[in-house]
């Protein structure tokens, strides 16, 4: 079984009979009316749809419509079946979103050729959109993702009314050891670092490289003395870790961290929260280094 799911569309049972059967490697999951296809895109994780343009009440271009004005479905490769085969068909299952066109009668190999082409596209399209949001260094989140996300994920604390928080931090003395030992070296210590940070953290926390030696870590579901806790704890483990050079030579690092959190009532974006870290971060290294600050206000 074809871990790919695949939605069918279509008002007429015999195709959709048809349509299962020639599908059979994949998931695939039947609906015989737009209304109820939506509703199916509401609950499951959906890779493909066949789409029929003639059914009644709501027909496949206003289906189409729908699901590409929502952010969470927009993404969805969908494939017209139809036996509408006139030039304006065509182009308006085009226009409002198609990605391709199928006309009915259909031959099994080509409508199945072209599924195995949309999917293989979505995933090519996945694959680079993912790579674009990584740190090839690090193989944390970058930057870009992170100001992306946290939008989201400040809606849901709102939504939910659930604290959240973040911290920054930042490898003390960093460019001594780029001095000393080189850039790859210092590459190998931004790497332990990530990796430490992967180790420590829940699954709902997003850990980004902000820049140069500064990460970013955004704790849901998070209180800001438990943020204070966390931040203490990976500073303790940072400073147990170290860069083996060889067997005679060890470097280790430590970090300063500033934490803060965010007025989910007031602050529509993470900038401010995301200052009063940088802030933290800042008295934190001017207190010596090697220790967390928070700032609450």
């Amino acid at each position: 079984m074809n871990n790919k799911t695949i939605l069918i569309v279509d008002d007429t049972i015999a195709n959709l009979d048809i349509l299962m059967e020639l599908l059979d490697e994949y998931d695939v999951i039947d609906a015989t009316n737009g209304k109820d296809a939506l509703e199916i895109l509401n609950t499951e994780h959906i890779d493909l749809i066949l789409l029929d343009i003639m059914m009644p009440e709501m027909d496949g271009y206003e289906v189409c419509r729908r699901i590409k004005s929502q952010d969470e479905t927009k993404h969805i490769p969908i494939i017209f079946i139809t036996a509408k085969a006139d030039e304006e068909s065509i182009s308006k299952a085009y226009d409002v979103g198609g990605s391709d066109y199928i006309r009915k009668p259909f031959f099994p190999k080509e409508l199945y050729a072209r599924i195995k082409k949309e999917l293989r596209l979505e995933e090519l399209i996945s694959e680079l959109k993912h790579l674009s949001f990584i740190d090839p260094l690090t193989q944390l989140y970058n930057r870009r993702f992170f100001i992306d996300s946290s939008k989201t994920v400040l809606e849901i604390a709102k939504r939910e009314e659930t604290p959240l928080s973040l911290m920054m931090i930042d490898i003390d003395k960093f460019k001594n050891v780029n001095d000393t030992y080189g850039h790859q070296v210092g590459d190998e210590v931004l790497k332990l670092l990530a990796k430490t940070m992967k180790s420590r953290q829940r699954k709902s926390d997003m850990s980004c490289r902000y820049g140069g030696e500064e990460f970013v870590i955004l704790l849901p579901k998070t209180s800001i003395t438990k943020a204070e806790a966390v931040a203490k704890e990976l500073r303790e483990n940072v400073q147990k870790s170290y860069f083996e050079m060889s067997a005679q030579k060890k470097i280790a690092v430590t970090i300063s961290i500033g934490v803060s959190t965010v007025n989910i009532e007031n602050e529509i974006n993470i900038e401010k929260a995301l200052k009063r870290a940088d802030d933290a971060l800042y008295e934190a290294k001017e207190s010596g280094r090697n220790c967390v600050k928070v700032k609450i206000k």
